[in-house]
């Protein structure tokens, strides 16, 4: 009975340390979020006593996420860095941001050839939805085309979504 409580609490360690997916059997990482409060902050750490790393101020920010440890996420931006955040700062709209030194083009039909509706400046964040093929539906505000998946960052290559 005792080595069974300390291998127990050798895996729980484990797992702490090395920020291993923990729980959430169906949405195991990696996985695709956004920010859902005004201000989110990340942290180096899955707790409140570790230091805040970044502080964001804007809602709707896509975030991989890479890791669990009980309430907390461990969530990738789209410049690379990592920390953890609360569960509760993030929601699972599915958002995507610009990316590159160009516009992104927009289009009426998810082909190369396909009228030019739009252009999204680098930067900009909009909802995805209906990804396949290499393209995904592009929302900013009401203003919707379809935008190659390689100009947009937030969603895995080769994704399909509903």
């Amino acid at each position: 009975m005792r080595f069974a409580k300390t291998a127990l609490l050798a895996i729980a360690v484990t797992a702490a340390a090395t920020g291993l997916p923990a729980q959430e059997p169906s949405r195991q990482p990696p996985r695709w979020l956004s920010i859902g409060a005004g201000r989110a902050l990340m942290r180096s750490g899955p707790a409140r006593t570790y230091p805040g790393v970044w502080m964001y101020q804007r809602a709707g920010l896509p975030l991989q996420v890479v890791g669990t440890f009980k309430e907390w996420r461990r969530v990738r931006d789209p410049d690379g860095a990592e920390g953890w955040m609360l569960g509760n700062l993030l929601k699972r709209t599915r958002t995507a941001i610009v990316r590159g030194d160009a516009p992104a083009a927009l289009r009426a039909d998810p082909a190369a050839d396909a009228t030019l509706v739009w252009r999204a400046a680098p930067g900009v964040v909009g909802k995805v939805s209906r990804c396949g093929n290499g393209w995904c539906q592009f929302d900013v505000d009401g203003k919707a085309g379809y935008v190659e998946t390689a100009d947009i960052w937030g969603v895995d290559p080769g994704e399909t979504l509903p």
